[in-house]
């Protein structure tokens, strides 16, 4: 195929306006697949995509098509996620593209998250063709739709934009053209140096690691040796090729393709995503800019439950991280949970579709604690050995005593809503300690600028977003800096063991009551045993909320107008024992007392 007729291209769009659709008819239209293996969201592969109904990971897609002027064009599709956790698998998808889809629904209009992709589009200068879908819905309404797009980017104005339906293949033939005629090909570049962009990987036990490339410039082929830029190593190609959309060796990709190489590498540590990839004979002399990595947002503990081994978690952890380049992990101890992993993410529901595809895909059952947010401590002398100490983990939160001061991470939050809910937005981010910083109005819609903690974003705000603005919202976060914050930490105690999977860092003025909320949930998540056992939340060495956990059966020690002194003792026998052994306290916690402190936040 000659470079002229590629189109490179991705669909963008707000959480379920048919962006999966679109790509389904595309690919039945051009006729990639065949009608009987066609099916529903068929870039959605992964269980956890079909189940949530959204795309979480990218994927791309080669397709054919002859154009109504004679020739045969070369449609590469990459797939895009919709949910705000995920923009950054947005962005790596649009870092390999020359053109986007715009897609909005008719009965929707133009959405916060649509604002969000259409922002990272114009950010990689990609050409954009404006699409409203869902035409053929009786509660369609084409022409304010129309005029919402008009007005998010000058050069709509005068733009045409195409009405279709993906669901009955509607006027797609028009998108299948425009398609050609207005989204650039690739640059030409077939004698030019080796240059491909590794935009996403995933690991194959027998295969090794397969990375998903796009060509810059020059050829590659099976059998070539080949040289890893950023990390100067070297190997040899195994096997190079195409999606459409199951994996299709090829002999040869060239400029402005997108494909597959399989590596051979099973150090899956070996390629990071935005590597550069060239001949190792005759390399090209400067590699492509770097992706900026991901900043976590959030980070939670994740350990293997019983019946899981430890080295089953960290092999399935460390294969989802080489197919995620936004989650990240470190080793960690836990005293009440053993061996497990500290890990970053972008979002809640980023997390939860970590634990989902870690049973789904490895089947491997975890424990997750409490999200939490990063902090950097400052040490009192002669304490302050360094600068700070960067504490992601409440349980290495230092003694009180020796902290001069506490500062924590800030995001740069772009909230965009409809008008009808700007006030219950503003109130919602002044209950989680925001900042407003800007205020912009867009017809029917208005972008909210706050500076917010991230610690107050990280457990159930985007819920909360969604709720008051029943879905119409989106959240858009940029790391902003670490600013000075009163924070305590809040330690439990369940049968006077500490159980540090359950500590949490607070605001100072929000300790008392958080801490009588939690303990009051873990009354009755907590197993119960034969005898009352005491939960107990300590905050700078005094409990400042304590409730008992019930026993499985009734004390007969204090129940009924007889009270037998002989069994009171007894009583307090077994009590003081359960003391001089709570160092060695051997209770098991289920996902049930952790999800406690997770939704602290979601309840009044």
């Amino acid at each position: 195929m000659k470079t002229a007729n590629i189109r490179n291209f991705a669909i963008i769009a707000h959480i379920d306006h048919g962006k999966s659709t679109l790509a389904d008819r595309i690919m039945e239209q051009t006729e990639t697949v065949s009608e009987r293996e066609l099916s529903a969201q068929l870039l959605d592969s992964m269980e956890v995509e079909q189940a949530h109904g959204v795309t979480v990971k990218s994927r791309s897609v080669r397709n054919f098509y002859h154009g109504d002027d004679g020739q045969e064009y070369e449609y590469n599709l990459i797939d895009t996620p919709g949910h705000v956790d995920f923009s950054y698998e947005v962005s790596k998808s649009l870092a390999a593209t020359d053109g986007a889809i715009l897609l909005v629904d008719a009965t929707q209009g133009v959405q916060a998250q649509t604002i969000a992709n259409l922002r990272l589009a114009v950010k990689h200068k990609l050409t954009i063709i404006p699409v409203i879908n869902k035409i053929d819905s009786a509660s369609a309404d084409i022409a304010a739709t129309e005029a919402q797009l008009r007005a998010l980017r000058p050069e709509f104005k005068d733009t045409e934009i195409l009405k279709i339906s993906a669901k009955t293949g509607q006027n797609v033939h028009q998108v299948l053209e425009a398609i050609y005629q207005r989204i650039p090909a690739p640059a030409e570049g077939n004698d030019q140096a080796l240059k491909a962009l590794v935009f996403d990987s995933q690991y194959d036990p027998y295969q090794g690691i397969i990375a998903e490339i796009r060509l810059i410039a020059g050829q590659l082929q099976a059998g070539q040796k080949l040289l890893l830029m950023n990390e100067n190593s070297t190997f040899t190609a195994q096997t190079v090729g195409i999606y459409r959309p199951n994996m299709q060796a090829v002999k040869t990709l060239k400029t402005g393709e997108v494909g597959y190489l399989v590596t051979g590498l099973k150090d899956i540590n070996a390629i990071q995503v935005g590597e550069t990839i060239t001949d190792f004979e005759h390399p090209t002399q400067e590699a492509l800019p770097n992706f900026q990595p991901p900043q976590s947002m959030v980070y939670a503990g994740l350990y293997p439950k019983e019946g899981t081994s430890y080295e089953a978690l960290k092999q399935a952890i460390s294969k989802l991280a080489l197919n995620d380049a936004a989650f990240h992990y470190t080793p960690e101890q836990s005293e009440a949970l053993d061996a497990g992993f500290r890990c970053g993410f972008l979002g809640i529901f980023h997390l939860q579709i970590i634990q989902e595809r870690l049973h789904d895909e490895y089947n491997v059952e975890v424990l997750t604690t409490a999200p939490n947010a990063t902090y950097h401590v400052y040490l009192k002398e002669p304490d302050a050995r360094k600068e700070y100490l960067t504490i992601t983990n409440p349980a290495k939160f230092p003694d009180f005593a020796k902290i001069d001061y506490v500062t924590e991470s800030y995001v740069k939050a772009v909230i965009t809503t409809p008008n009808d809910y700007l006030g219950a937005v503003m109130k919602l981010c002044e209950q989680h300690f925001g900042e407003m910083v800007d205020l912009d109005n867009q017809q029917e819609l208005v972008t909210l600028t706050y500076k917010l903690p991230v610690s107050e974003i990280a457990y159930n705000f985007f819920n909360s977003l969604k709720s008051i603005t029943h879905g119409y919202a989106t959240l858009d976060t940029e790391f902003l800096d670490f600013e000075l914050v009163d924070v305590v930490k809040i330690q439990i105690q369940i049968n006077y063991a500490p159980v540090d999977a359950l500590d949490i860092l607070v605001p100072r003025q929000n300790a008392a009551q958080i801490a009588h909320k939690l303990v009051e949930k873990l009354k009755y998540t907590v197993p119960r045993r034969l005898y009352p056992m005491p939960v107990q939340a300590i905050v700078e060495n005094k409990a400042i909320a304590r409730v008992d956990v019930p026993p499985l059966r009734k004390n007969a020690a204090v129940n009924g107008e007889k009270r037998s002194i002989s069994k009171k003792q007894q009583l307090l026998r077994r009590q003081s024992l359960n003391k001089r052994q709570a160092a060695r306290s051997d209770i098991k916690l289920p996902q049930s007392v952790f999800d406690a402190v997770l939704n602290l936040d979601s309840e009044n």
